[in-house]
């Protein structure tokens, strides 16, 4: 193999990038695992992080049934063969039957909570992790942990499965490859910061945005960096990658589009008027990006151009993911209420009031949507 080296500018960018010339056959453990057509394994359903379902939600979505945990719910659910699987602030890992909400168990992670780390579901095992840095495999039937295994430094990033390895961030400044059978270490690679974001996966490598204000590509085989942007920003938003090209928002305002097959710069945008941070991971439709801001809109753009296709106001700050299914957007925000929009114009189509922000990501499979509150209730529609 031969290493290439690229360097370019492209203001206010500078974008470093190191690439090793691979052969076309990907090994196993580099190739995104998929679950079952219908079913929202992991966070924004898929290693891609697309947040795109391909379930059928009914025009008006229905209350099924709500489940009161034992404190607030900012981790998102994942959806597997019937199963709900959520974490708590009281560090609570709950497994719930989708149908009717029952309880089928439950699993402490001790005395830290679970943030923002969404569970993902694969080998029958259930992972996340805790905000005392333990990143935990639990038994799917039993509820009973198989393995653990311990950071340095809180996790707030979700696992993302890759063939038979589950990927995880820290903050203790690196980004973990583990053995989903056992826990063993594979590699780690440090950042310079911490590692909030959840990464994306493409051919063989995993991108992420660090909180040292670049952008990393490492691949996944061996854990070898390929990719390193900086974009003089503080990254925590995780990136969307569709097509060839990776979708992240930043706390300089705006959101970037960057083309991964040949490294150059696609699109900024910003609001012509209204400059906050995006914290909300991007949800990426065949033509659109559609991300929440903290200005309390939710933005759809243009995936060609970066022009703005049209803007919806909420009443707070946007920092939970939307997700789609069909031709409609279901997005929450800190002012309680959980929107359905129309994908191509905008509208509001419907809403429900939880009367507690919303900073968990709807979850979308098996024609149900759930999504958990500040308040610890988790919704279930369908």
């Amino acid at each position: 193999m031969r290493l290439l080296k690229f360097v370019f500018r492209t203001l206010p960018f500078i974008i470093l990038f190191t690439h090793t010339l691979a052969s076309a056959q990907q090994t196993a453990s580099a190739t995104p695992s998929t679950a079952h057509a219908d079913a929202w394994p992991q966070f924004r359903g898929n290693a891609s992080l697309t947040g795109v379902s391909d379930t059928t939600l009914p025009a008006k979505l229905t209350l099924q049934w709500t489940y009161e945990a034992d404190e607030a719910i900012d981790s998102s659910a994942a959806i597997v063969d019937g199963s709900v699987y959520v974490g708590t602030w009281a560090g609570t890992l709950i497994a719930l039957d989708l149908e009717t909400g029952a309880e089928r168990w439950t699993y402490s992670t001790g005395d830290m909570g679970i943030g923002e780390s969404s569970p993902a579901v694969a080998g029958g095992l259930v992972f996340i992790g805790d905000l005392g840095g333990v990143f935990h495999a639990v038994d799917t039937e039993t509820g009973v942990a198989r393995w653990t295994f311990e950071t340095m430094g809180e996790i707030k990033s979700s696992p993302v499965i890759v063939g038979d390895r589950v990927l995880i961030g820290s903050y203790d400044g690196y980004l973990y490859a583990l053995a989903i059978a056992d826990g063993t270490l594979a590699w780690k690679y440090e950042t310079l910061n911490y590692v909030h974001a959840t990464p994306a996966v493409w051919n063989g490598v995993a991108y992420f945005g660090g909180c040292d204000e670049l952008f990393h590509g490492v691949r996944v085989s061996d854990g070898q960096e390929v990719v390193s942007i900086s974009a003089t920003a503080y990254t925590a938003a995780s990136p969307v990658i569709t097509d060839g090209k990776v979708f992240f928002g930043t706390f300089n305002n705006e959101v970037v589009g960057l083309d991964l097959t040949t490294n150059e710069l696609v699109w900024r945008y910003e609001h012509p008027r209204r400059h906050f941070p995006f914290y909300s991971s991007a949800l990426a439709t065949q033509d659109t990006i559609v991300i929440g801001g903290r200005d309390k809109m939710i933005h759809a753009i243009d995936q060609q151009t970066g022009a703005g296709k049209w803007t919806f106001t909420t009443q707070a700050r946007v920092d939970a993911s939307p997700a789609a299914s069909g031709n409609r957007v279901y997005a929450g925000s800190s002012d309680g209420r959980l929107y359905v929009l129309d994908l191509s114009t905008g509208e509001k189509l419907w809403e429900f009031d939880t009367a507690a922000p919303l900073v968990a990501s709807p979850a979308i499979a098996q024609s149900r949507l759930v999504i958990g509150s500040e308040d610890g209730v988790l919704y279930c529609f369908g």
